[in-house]
């Protein structure tokens, strides 16, 4: 028995997409023969379509003539809707395309800490122009609103410690953080290896009061008892280096921003004497643009930039 695949509820009036291609077909090639080899069906059952059609439609739409099956006025004043139907429905059904990212000309709005400003960005920066030199990158805080930020798509990603984000996200590890200290490498006090308990309660502090890892260092010294002796506070890393840089202040700060900044101004760096738990550093987007070809290759950047990096340096 014949069985109809594109066929839509009778009672709605809608004429289902093959019988659209068969009325195009005969209007093209003035043949329901060859509207049927093109279509890869039978005469009969061809035949039986443009009965169906004629029916729902209630015209002839196409007459035998010696010139093959001419149309009729109804034919000629679908012919121009239908087609227009057809591309409409082949534009939704082929393949999104590939996102080319030298030719693209576009912005990403990416959410991150002033840290990741530090750590992060230049390098992505860097990247972004040698291979797509058309895009622009957009930093954002992390804040409450990068959830309905990602979920709109004014943002397109946000990387850091978002522990806030939960269903309708995806998230994906791209390192893990523990904590140091940052001290000047001519510090009066602290010399060696390492920094011992006595010394980072005996020295003066400066407090990073920004970041979302932040809550992490304060629980660990409220529950360890370890009270700082903090004589700067600070919003975020801005200005850390050099204030460290020039006093005998320690700060305690995640291992990366703590090695990219002793890297650049030749600070010193000691292992946190206070156990303070780490925590892993993701990139996070929305489910609406999982699929999406420009955010899958902003993602993909990410992970070859940050992930393969701190793979080698473990």
């Amino acid at each position: 028995m014949e069985t109809d695949d594109y066929s839509t509820d009778a009672g709605t009036g809608m004429v289902s997409v093959k019988l659209l291609c068969l009325f195009d077909l005969i209007y093209s090639t003035r043949s329901v023969t060859r509207a049927g080899e093109q279509m890869g069906q039978s005469q009969p059952t061809v035949s039986n379509w443009l009965g169906r059609l004629r029916k729902q439609l209630g015209d002839e739409l196409f007459v035998r003539t010696v010139d093959g099956m001419q149309p009729t006025p109804r034919a000629t004043e679908l012919i121009v809707p239908v087609r227009e139907a057809l591309s409409a429905l082949r534009r939704v059904a082929a393949p999104e395309p590939a996102f080319e990212p030298a030719s693209a000309t576009r912005r990403f709005r990416i959410c991150m800490t002033d840290a990741s400003h530090i750590t992060l960005l230049p390098q992505l920066l860097a990247h972004v122009r040698a291979v797509a030199p058309g895009i622009v990158l957009e930093a954002a805080r992390i804040d409450e609103q990068t959830g309905p930020a990602l979920q709109s798509g004014q943002a397109d990603l946000a990387i850091g410690l978002v522990p806030w984000l939960e269903s309708g996200f995806f998230q994906q590890v791209l390192y893990p953080q523990d904590w140091v200290c940052l001290v000047n490498a001519k510090h009066p006090r602290v010399n060696g290896k390492r920094m011992g308990l006595r010394e980072y309660r005996a020295e003066a502090h400066v407090g990073i009061s920004g970041g979302t890892g932040v809550q992490l260092l304060e629980a660990a010294l409220q529950r360890h008892r370890v009270v700082r002796r903090i004589l700067l506070e600070l919003p975020g890393f801005l200005g850390l280096a050099a204030i460290v840089s020039t006093t005998d202040l320690i700060a305690t700060v995640p291992r990366q921003i703590g090695e990219t900044l002793a890297r650049t101004t030749g600070l010193s760096v000691f292992d946190c004497p206070v156990p303070v738990p780490p925590f892993t550093v993701k990139q996070h987007w929305h489910a609406r643009y999982n699929q999406d070809p420009a955010n899958r290759w902003l993602r993909g950047l990410c992970e070859h930039l940050f992930a393969r990096d701190m793979r080698k340096a473990r």
